[in-house]
């Protein structure tokens, strides 16, 4: 989120949640609008927002059967999304998780060496 030049709606790294991310769209856009344009070109549902976060936030799922791949496909759902929907955010965020995995993975390995 960070990366694309978005905001997490829970503001503490501390709170942050293992099984969902909700990422605050820029005023003036409508995350259910966005939600339509990834269902429609991607076939991928993501969350809405709910109360008084409705049309305001969208939620990520990582909860379950994810893995490294499935959450870089999920990325890249939701940047081509953002894009074709005209939201406007930072490219190359899927690219900047792509990195971060790699790394913690390289990390892992010298470890286990």
């Amino acid at each position: 989120m960070a990366a694309w030049g978005l905001e997490n709606l829970c503001t503490n790294p501390k709170h942050f949640s293992p099984v969902l991310t909700a990422v605050v769209m820029p005023e003036g856009h409508d995350a259910d609008r966005l939600r339509s344009v990834i269902l429609d070109a991607f076939d991928m549902s993501l969350g809405t927002g709910l109360s008084k976060v409705a049309k305001k936030v969208f939620r990520i799922g990582h909860l379950g059967d994810i893995n490294d791949l499935t959450l870089i496909g999920t990325l890249g759902g939701v940047e081509m999304g953002l894009g074709l929907a005209g939201v406007p955010h930072k490219a190359g965020g899927v690219t900047q998780a792509m990195a971060y995995l790699a790394e913690t993975k390289r990390e892992g390995s010298a470890k286990a060496a």
